[in-house]
């Protein structure tokens, strides 16, 4: 979980280290309020 808080209208920036993680197709949820959307991210190393 890269953020789990109430935060303000705005853009924000999150930073993210895979290097633990194995190269492959990752899926990733963004939640905000009743909005729900389900993405994928590729990881190469």
């Amino acid at each position: 979980m890269l953020v789990n808080e109430n935060l303000k209208t705005g853009t924000y920036e999150v930073k993210f280290d895979g290097s633990r993680l194995a190269s492959g197709v990752y899926f990733y949820t963004i939640t905000a309020g009743e909005f729900k959307e389900t993405m994928k991210a590729l990881l190469i190393k």
